[in-house]
């Protein structure tokens, strides 16, 4: 579509006629005549079977008339219809180099894995800013990336032709603008993989206490065979480690939750 591609129009319905339109038109006299001859002579039942038949058959050929078939509607037209819709808001894979890809991809995994998190999906985080502000700092890295590899890509281009002794000085000022511009969203992405730690911080904790609070909820039937076997003093001590793991986690997943809130607050600055 960039380099000016269009689907081909397709034809319209109403102008092309289909054999079987032809064949019922060309038989529409044949009929009626056949219809004249039985109902003036003494089977006029079949007249009538013969009326109702070619009836029904032209009404059913009309309605298919009026569906646009499925080839009218292929899928390339669809997608042009898109992406001319939607031309300046969506990035291509060919929009990024090799170094931005490898940035882009980093910045991706680090905000699939929160959205993904079972404690956002929870509410232990914030899930309604999450799944706005996340993606929006998804597709604002993505479009300073495509605009830095489209810079990086023109500037190899100029040096590949030769540089001028007299230009080299203006050259450099802008190979440091790249280089820092390349750092500032680099910075981003590390921002958000900072979060993403956070939160992968909080998932452990919070599948750690799922799986202590199970364990807890059996200790009475532990305790119960302890008793009856002899052996409660046995297991006094580690079924109260239990316990304070339990709490241990608790404290863990709220600092870690609460660290997590701290990171997102760093991304909106």
């Amino acid at each position: 579509m960039r380099a000016g591609w269009r689907p081909p129009a397709s034809a319209s319905p109403g102008r092309r006629r289909s054999p079987s339109s032809a064949l019922l038109l060309a038989a529409t006299p044949l009929v009626i005549a056949l219809m004249a001859v039985l109902l003036a002579s003494q089977a006029t039942a079949a007249g009538f079977v013969l009326l109702g038949t070619y009836v029904f058959i032209v009404l059913v050929k009309i309605a298919s008339m009026n569906e646009t078939p499925e080839d009218e509607r292929p899928q390339d037209r669809g997608v042009y219809e898109q992406a001319r819709w939607y031309d300046g808001r969506y990035l291509l894979p060919e929009d990024f180099d090799h170094d931005a890809r490898l940035v882009l991809a980093r910045a991706q995994r680090a905000i699939g894995s929160v959205l993904r998190s079972h404690v956002n999906a929870e509410g232990l985080l914030d899930d309604a800013r999450n799944a706005v502000m996340l993606p929006a700092q998804e597709w604002e890295i993505a479009r300073l990336l495509a605009k830095l590899s489209a810079l990086r890509l023109e500037h190899r281009e100029l040096l590949a032709r030769g540089i001028a002794p007299e230009v080299a000085a203006v050259i450099e000022p802008l190979e440091r603008a790249l280089v820092n511009s390349e750092a500032a969203v680099v910075a981003r992405v590390e921002a958000l993989e900072r979060y993403a730690g956070h939160v992968a911080e909080a998932e452990r904790a919070y599948h750690a206490r799922g799986q202590i609070e199970e364990l807890r909820a059996r200790l009475p039937r532990y305790e119960e065979l302890l008793a009856e076997a002899g052996a409660d003093r046995l297991g006094v001590a580690e079924i109260e480690r239990l316990a304070e793991d339990a709490d241990v986690l608790e404290r863990t997943l709220r600092r870690s939750v609460e660290s997590a809130h701290e990171a997102f607050r760093y991304l909106e600055s």
